[in-house]
């Protein structure tokens, strides 16, 4: 029995050939950039719709930080409304590719929003709010307001 399976390896198998056509036809650049996608679309996390900050004050300013690595300065909208402050990012992606040879065409857009409101502890103008991105970090500084101290009477 042995000599039969030793015979049997040494055989080419009549499967392995439609084994690498099935290979070689699932690499090529239309099919495999569809599985590819498809591959993406499962492994990405579902985008987060609320953006984390961290917010804390200093002796003259109150600070907003916001991770959003990967967004580019001109996806990020902040917009001031009295008590509150908005961080929107819309992130938008596109991405082409033509081959003639090979008679494909592979186009891929995406769009992801999110936004974040913060409640200020006090009423905010546009002019005070200054921003600065940098590696992947919003920081935003609001100038403390002065505290009016109420005397109280006997």
């Amino acid at each position: 029995m042995s000599s039969y399976n030793n015979d049997n390896k040494n055989k080419s198998h009549p499967i392995n050939p439609l084994m690498k056509s099935m290979n070689d036809f699932f690499q090529q650049q239309p099919i495999k950039r569809l599985l590819d996608s498809i591959d993406d679309f499962f492994e990405q996390p579902f985008p987060i719709p609320s953006i984390p900050i961290d917010m804390y004050e200093t002796k003259s300013e109150l600070i907003i930080s916001a991770d959003i690595p990967g967004v580019k300065r001109e996806q990020i909208f902040i917009d001031v409304n009295g008590f509150n402050l908005k961080i929107s990012i819309d992130q938008t992606e596109e991405f082409e590719e033509k081959n003639e040879v090979k008679h494909y065409f592979y186009k891929k857009h995406s769009f992801q929003r999110a936004s974040r409101t913060v409640q200020l502890p006090y009423s905010v103008k546009e002019q005070e709010v200054k921003a600065l991105y940098r590696d992947g970090v919003l920081k935003i500084s609001i100038p403390k307001k002065r505290k009016n101290s109420i005397k109280i009477d006997e």
